[in-house]
């Protein structure tokens, strides 16, 4: 099933507007990012919101929340909220201020695009070998 567009349409705005905002294709549907550093996924119908460990056990006791697994192993930090969570437009802007708000208290990214280029993946074509 490929992600809520509707969902991201809502999201979008409400994070277009903030400084060091970039939106990635990944897992099947989209990472929302600040600074590099992700605080949102759409996925399927779901908003995945990044809350950061010491806000975890408080926002999974929220309505709709729970344990964001993929892999049968729940990533501690990380809640998933179901469709009924995110209908009242108050609901939807809370869950992304918890996101940004963890997402800006970590140190930014530096931008992967601008790094170093990298080498062949297959051995070191055009060098020449050294004979003995």
């Amino acid at each position: 099933m490929p992600y809520s567009e509707s969902l991201a349409q809502r999201v979008r705005p409400l994070l277009s507007r903030e400084r060091g905002f970039a939106e990635k294709r990944m897992f099947g549907g989209i990472g929302l990012f600040l600074h590099g550093n992700l605080c949102l996924a759409v996925w399927k119908e779901f908003l995945i919101v990044r809350v950061g460990p010491e806000r975890y056990e408080q926002s999974l006791a929220r309505p709709f929340a729970q344990p964001f697994d993929l892999t049968g192993r729940p990533m501690t930090g990380w809640v998933m909220v179901e469709p009924d969570g995110l209908d009242a437009e108050r609901d939807l802007r809370e869950w992304v201020e918890r996101g940004v708000t963890f997402a800006t208290s970590l140190p930014a990214k530096q931008d992967t695009a601008a790094k170093v280029k990298r080498t062949p993946k297959h051995g070191r074509a055009g060098r020449a070998k050294k004979i003995p």
